[in-house]
């Protein structure tokens, strides 16, 4: 039985790697040009420093930064998500939980009504983010200095996200309808059209996060079973919490920073 235990496990696996692989190759190939095609000559082109044709530079200039973009975001929000599931042990739970999203939101439409540029929108959307989750996280340290309780961290992350959304209301309340609003509006619909290859050097920083999450992956396991029952294997409940929550932060707003506010991926993928 373990034989065929590890055997399903095996296939899974190597399904999870051969389908993006599938969809990489396909959204290559999909579109008005044939772009698909010339990704052997485009390859060799950059391995030989020659000049580019035009059905090249659609596929490096345009295509390529958006599907890689694309599925780093979604990699990124999936494996958040996952640990958020796995840390509040329920099913339903999203990265947003604790108001990254709505904190990184408020912090991008700021710098657009400010007029910052594309980097400085990025970098504010960030910090916003990350601003949020370390509100939650002092209030939940503050009202339970003595107990530790899921509960406390999830109300306290719907009320920073309440206050977030309020703050994006005004800023949307206060930008211009025929400048700024549109383009609020805009990035908060999410999209990968603006993909450019300056995007996916922010990616670099997902690589410490996701090598964290993989380190205290057992002690997510363990306190998936409980708190009383993490203490009792040897488990610091609060560090290990907090250490997970601070690398999910990490990748969720680093993901809206670059793509906008991309929903329901943190909450379907990881189940």
């Amino acid at each position: 039985m373990d034989w065929m235990r590890r055997r399903r496990a095996a296939g899974k696996i190597l399904l999870l790697a051969v389908l993006p692989a599938m969809a990489f190759l396909l959204a290559v190939s999909v579109g008005r040009y044939p772009a698909g095609i010339a990704l052997p000559g485009a390859l060799h082109t950059l391995l030989t420093g020659g000049e580019l044709d035009p059905a090249q530079l659609t596929l490096v200039r345009l295509r390529l930064p958006r599907i890689i973009l694309a599925m780093l975001v979604g990699g990124a929000l999936a494996l958040s998500g996952a640990a958020y599931q796995g840390l509040f042990q329920n099913p339903v739970v999203s990265p947003d939980l604790l108001g990254a999203s709505s904190g990184a939101s408020f912090g991008a439409s700021l710098a657009i009504l400010l007029g910052a540029g594309s980097l400085g929108v990025q970098a504010a959307s960030f910090c916003a983010g990350v601003l949020a989750v370390a509100l939650a996280a002092g209030m939940d340290r503050l009202l339970s200095r003595r107990s530790v309780s899921a509960v406390h961290l999830i109300l306290c992350g719907m009320l920073v996200s309440s206050l977030f959304n309020a703050l994006l209301s005004f800023v949307k309340f206060a930008a211009d309808p025929e400048t700024k609003l549109p383009a609020i509006t805009f990035w908060l619909m999410g999209s990968f059209s603006g993909a450019s290859q300056a995007d996916l050097r922010v990616f670099w920083l997902f690589l410490p996060a996701c090598a964290l999450l993989l380190m205290v992956r057992w002690r997510l396991n363990v306190l998936a079973m409980g708190d009383e029952e993490a203490r009792m294997l040897g488990v610091n409940v609060r560090a290990s919490r907090y250490l997970i929550i601070a690398c999910a932060t990490l990748l969720t707003s680093l993901s809206v920073s670059v793509s906008g506010n991309i929903g329901w991926v943190g909450l379907v993928a990881p189940p």
